[in-house]
């Protein structure tokens, strides 16, 4: 079930990023008079589709092929490569009969309404539901870092007060873009001393690796939340609002420290002590073959606050994060560029992105944010200068427009099939990458 509901919105959410921004293309056309023969969600490669229907000298339908969509636009050379149509003489209705300008402004609508519905998801999710966070303060007992916070020198009980000389107020501030790009520098209270922590460039391997909780978590009492039903602690006798303080005689008193024995006595029998009202008692039990006792710790002593927004006040802060993510997406590419950070480790496909992003539990909040940073993201993968994609298209018109002549028919097409070959090699390696995360981790 959880795998029908990750294909599900995986499906739903490219849906509607791909035919809105298909549709950016197609009303831009039209507004300048252009024909439009196609308009297509996924690919009716070989000529095999699911639906069509034509209406008005238009043919809408849904192909086969789930990797994308398109709108064919007369007179253009784009992925169909129809050059027989480029033969004949130019009819004032075609794409290339139009002026370089308008040509652009065309090429660039698929791009621009993707930003447009970042920008009202982010706004639209902004005002309904505020803006929930973690103060820092909130933090009592500081952060438990993971195996990639310990690498780089933080200790459990470690309070993050800066990062890069400005003072942390939200928690999740330290695990944001800010910190993870790399190249920053945290200032740490520990022990009554401060002393500043670096962060590597490449750090996004190692949170790419194992996530980012391995990074840093808030520290957190071991104090007992909600039980898993027939777990190893209900069936110990172990209640919600119970305090663990020692495993087989080792302090367990917070929350990494359980999980660090845990993990070392997997599937095996521990004596758990823990405090009960004004008692303190002793138990017997089983850890699981993964190391767990089947149950959460409390964290509702972790006070959030949330900040509220007006429908106008919500729109600059909603522009902001879709903003933030687009840039955010275009410094990583760099370090994919730079090798600072591996392709590998950078770049997800449909299947990580229905995996790790939207999940096996449908959660509307969460599948329009996770879609909205998804349409920032393939506005900036269309804007990249490829031949095939829009930016590829835009780059060539702005030569034309600098010359003050078109590129060559010739030029285009050989461009085109470059482009297709880039781009299909990109499919190959993203896929394989997914693929293979799957059966590695």
């Amino acid at each position: 079930m959880d795998v029908l509901v990750m294909v599900a919105q995986l499906i739903l959410g490219l849906s509607i990023l791909i035919v809105l921004h298909e549709l950016g293309h197609f009303l831009t056309a039209r507004a300048f008079g252009i024909k439009v023969e196609k308009f297509y969600l996924f690919f009716d490669a070989w000529g095999f589709k699911l639906f069509s229907i034509k209406y008005k000298d238009c043919e809408y339908g849904i192909g086969w092929l789930p990797l994308g969509g398109y709108v064919k636009i007369a007179g253009m050379i784009d992925e169909s490569m129809d050059t027989e149509a480029l033969e004949a003489p130019v009819q004032p209705w075609e794409f290339r009969a139009k002026p370089a300008w308008q040509r652009l402004i065309v090429m660039l609508g698929g791009v621009t309404v993707n930003v447009i519905l970042g920008i009202f998801i982010f706004w639209m999710l902004t005002f309904k539901y505020g803006e929930t966070y973690l103060p820092n303060q909130e933090l009592q007992y500081g952060i438990a870092p993971g195996i990639v916070g310990q690498q780089i020198g933080l200790k459990p009980g470690d309070k993050i007060t800066e990062i890069n000389g400005k003072k942390v107020l939200r928690f999740d501030e330290i695990r944001s873009s800010d910190v993870l790009l790399g190249n920053s520098r945290l200032t740490v209270l520990r022990d009554g001393k401060t002393q500043d922590i670096a962060i590597p460039a490449n750090i996004l391997n190692a949170v790419s690796d194992y996530g980012i909780d391995e990074f840093v978590a808030p520290r957190l009492k071991s104090k007992i939340g909600e039980i898993s039903p027939g777990s190893a602690a209900e069936k110990a006798g172990l209640k919600k609002g119970d305090i663990i303080i020692t495993a087989n005689g080792e302090s367990a008193i917070f929350s990494d420290e359980l999980r660090d024995i845990l993990n070392k006595n997997k599937n095996k029998t521990l004596q758990i002590t823990y405090v009960r009202g004004n008692d303190s008692l002793t138990t017997p039990i089983k850890t699981s073959s993964e190391g767990t006792l089947g149950f959460y710790f409390d964290t509702e002593y972790l006070k959030t606050k949330t900040k509220d927004f007006t429908f106008l006040t919500a729109l600059p802060e909603g522009a902001s994060k879709a903003w933030s993510s687009l840039t955010d997406n275009a410094k990583g590419l760099g370090k994919v560029v730079r090798g600072e950070v591996k392709a590998t480790k950078a770049f997800s496909g449909p299947v990580e992105i229905a995996r790790k992003l939207y999940g096996g539990t449908w959660d509307w909040i969460k599948f329009w944010s996770i879609t909205g940073l998804l349409s920032m993201a393939l506005a900036l993968m269309n804007l990249l200068p490829i031949p095939a994609l829009d930016g590829g298209h835009a780059v060539f018109l702005i030569i034309e427009m600098i010359k003050g002549k078109p590129l060559s028919d010739k030029f285009m097409e050989r461009a085109q099939m470059v482009g297709f070959v880039i781009l299909a090699t990109l499919m190959v390696f993203v896929l394989g990458n997914d693929i293979f995360k799957v059966f590695t981790k």
